[in-house]
């Protein structure tokens, strides 16, 4: 598959036309449509549905049109930063992170980085912990911000902070009457754990927390986001362990309760190449270490 085939098949499935399309493009038509027709068996699905009139997209279509999308809009991103960093207009710093970090001292840190050095083009990738590793290694992001340590001798994580777990409820459960809960009152309770892929995650340190205390709590659902966790909880399908900073939603349907038992946190942990010696990671090095100074916002329980 060549990078024509999926420029030719974004002009057809945005168009639903082939004249349309070759026009576009600047081409004939019977050479578009073979080509389409090449990228069909390349592919091993029908990607059009010819009988239909106008032309429409199979379900398979469909996915790989929106698949399509993402890539060349990516690609025209990738172009015009090479260009930028090419003239010496601006420097690139992708930050990969994942959901949960944007809530704490992530946003507070971008904001600082992007304020003292105005002329670097900052990109963002949501990318789960572990996957972190190989965008590293590759080069699709600079730094990344997870949850759980990698044990890689090409990554270095350094501990941001650590940050204290809470227990989220409905409305009207009856654990609120408490100031404070216990793991073990939360093990009883129908528990939503999250993410439910990939693993390792979260989910498997929340699980660890338990089971390092002879616990296993009732898991009753998987999410795959922390929005949609919470969301079951208002829903009263179960309560759930977040981070601190999540209360920053400030949702009205759920309440957050400090845990009674102590050191129960979930770290914030900045990973980099080992071999990176650059001035623009020293710096956002620099500047998370002084907001952390600060006391933002990290103070424990």
């Amino acid at each position: 598959m060549e990078l024509r085939h999926l420029k030719y098949f974004n002009a057809v499935a945005s168009t639903l036309s082939f004249s349309r399309a070759a026009e576009l493009l600047h081409i004939a038509q019977p050479p578009l449509s073979r080509q389409i027709r090449q990228l069909e068996e390349l592919v091993g699905a029908e990607l059009i549905d010819r009988a239909s009139r106008p032309i429409a997209l199979t379900m398979a279509g469909k996915f790989f049109y929106e698949q399509t999308v993402q890539v060349l809009s990516r690609l025209d991103q990738i172009e015009e930063g090479t260009r930028r960093i090419a003239k010496g207009q601006q420097h690139w710093f992708n930050i990969g992170f994942v959901p949960s970090a944007l809530y704490g001292l992530l946003p507070e840190l971008i904001k600082r980085f992007r304020a003292e050095l105005p002329d670097i083009e900052i990109g963002f990738s949501e990318i789960m912990t572990m996957e972190q590793v190989e965008a590293l290694k590759s080069g699709r992001i600079d730094v990344g911000f997870g949850r759980l340590p990698i044990n890689d001798p090409d990554i270095v994580c350094e501990t941001i902070i650590e940050e204290p777990l809470m227990a989220v409820f409905p409305l009207g459960h009856h654990l609120l009457k408490k100031a404070r809960v216990g793991l073990a009152q939360l093990a009883e309770e129908k528990f939503i754990l999250y993410p439910a892929r990939p693993r390792p995650s979260y989910a498997d340190q929340v699980l660890e927390i338990f089971a390092s205390r002879g616990m296993k709590p009732t898991i009753v659902k998987e999410a795959n986001e922390m929005q949609t966790a919470i969301g079951l909880v208002a829903a009263g399908v179960g309560v759930a362990l977040v981070p601190r900073s999540v209360q920053g939603l400030h949702r009205a349907d759920v309440v957050y309760r400090p845990l009674a038992n102590k050191g129960v946190f979930s770290p914030v942990i900045m990973n980099f190449r080992a071999s990176d010696r650059s001035a623009l990671l020293e710096k956002l090095r620099a500047t998370a270490a002084h907001i952390v100074q600060q006391n933002i916002p990290h103070d424990s329980e």
